[in-house]
């Protein structure tokens, strides 16, 4: 099934301009974004056929059946409650039955989790995203040799460069592990390559050093310290980076670079609509899709206001979120057994 044969077969519910038309942030550049409710055909509802969701290429335009669209409500999540909510000059197409489905018969302090949980979620992403900006890693790779130090005193120096002052090549040293200590390694060196030697390490992709068998007679020349843990890091930091440059929007990193605050500006935009969104739910008692703070908003979207002060205003809204949830006369949870009754009858007048 396809939303043309929603419109054809005048399965349409509900209809809706939904996204930053809605939310009254809408620029010359803005998506229109459609979403709405849809019922199936009798014999497809009852058979084998059932179609919960219709989506474009896209999905600039998505459909919920509407059995989908009520199990969303129930679990509070932030964008379906957007769309029942809608304000009157975004709303394409209404059905009368679509009047059964009212926001106060679903909204809960369930909301807690869903607008500001993800919320949170974002800004974890932002802040993982601020330290790949002001931290980049070089497109070489280390590798495990740069995470190896020479004791040296009551100090010590980097591998490389004990190795280069000496004149010596990793390839004719071996190392041996000492008792009770963890990283710690006696070094010594065979000029004349012929006692086997390992190396430090085999190859550059080595995770770890390799031990030799040292002849009892050998003396080390140094003790080298390998810090495993701080090259696992750099692994993990170094996978993580590049993937991100491969994957990321390039349009929009731009963007965020050409503004210069070191956040995805739009993303950060909506974290604080959506927060924004969920302190009001818990001061009224009830869920606006319309912003009236639009000019602070895009002025966040366009990189006029710093990480920090951002930052600083999601942690704020986050701090406001938690005390008026304790206090809030919101239930607990959606009444589970009334709003599914409102989809049972709203079933039965479709059907009829």
């Amino acid at each position: 099934m396809t939303i043309q044969d929603l419109k054809t077969n005048n399965l349409i519910l509900f209809e809706v301009i939904s996204g930053s038309r809605s939310f009254g942030l809408a620029t010359e550049n803005s998506d229109t974004d459609i979403r709405g409710v849809y019922y199936l055909p009798k014999e497809d509802f009852f058979g084998l056929n059932y179609i919960p969701q219709i989506s474009n290429e896209t999905n600039d335009i998505t459909y919920y059946e509407i059995g989908r669209f009520v199990e969303l409500l129930q679990k509070n999540n932030p964008n379906i409650l957007e769309i029942l909510v809608s304000p009157h000059e975004c709303i394409l197409h209404k059905h009368p039955l679509m009047d059964f489905l009212k926001p106060e018969d679903f909204l809960s302090k369930l909301c807690k989790d869903t607008f500001a949980g993800y919320a949170i979620s974002q800004i974890k992403k932002a802040k993982g995203l601020n330290k790949k900006i002001l931290n980049p890693i070089d497109k070489e790779r280390k590798s495990i040799l740069d995470f190896c130090f020479i004791l040296d005193g009551q100090g010590s120096i980097p591998l490389k460069k004990w190795l280069l002052e000496h004149r010596k090549v990793q390839e004719k040293c071996g190392l041996t592990a000492i008792d009770h200590t963890k990283g710690m390694l006696a070094l010594f060196y065979d000029d004349s390559h012929t006692l086997g030697y390992k190396g430090i390490i085999q190859h550059e992709e080595a995770n770890q050093v390799s031990v030799s068998s040292i002849p009892k007679e050998e003396k080390p020349v140094a003790y080298l310290f390998c810090n495993l843990d701080a090259y696992s890091i750099y692994c993990k930091n170094y996978r993580e980076y590049w993937k991100w440059i491969t994957e990321r929007n390039e349009d929009r990193y731009n963007v965020n670079e050409n503004h210069g605050q070191n956040y995805d500006s739009k993303n950060m935009m909506h974290t604080i609509r959506l927060l924004q969104s969920c302190e009001s739910i818990f001061k009224n008692n009830s869920l606006k899709t319309r912003v009236e703070n639009r000019d602070e908003l895009l002025d966040i979207k366009s990189g006029c206001q710093s990480y920090e002060a951002v930052m600083q205003k999601a942690e704020n809204l986050i701090e406001s979120i938690e005390h008026l949830h304790s206090i809030s006369t919101l239930p607990e949870y959606p009444d589970l057994e009334k709003t599914t009754h409102i989809l049972i009858e709203i079933r039965e007048n479709l059907y009829r």
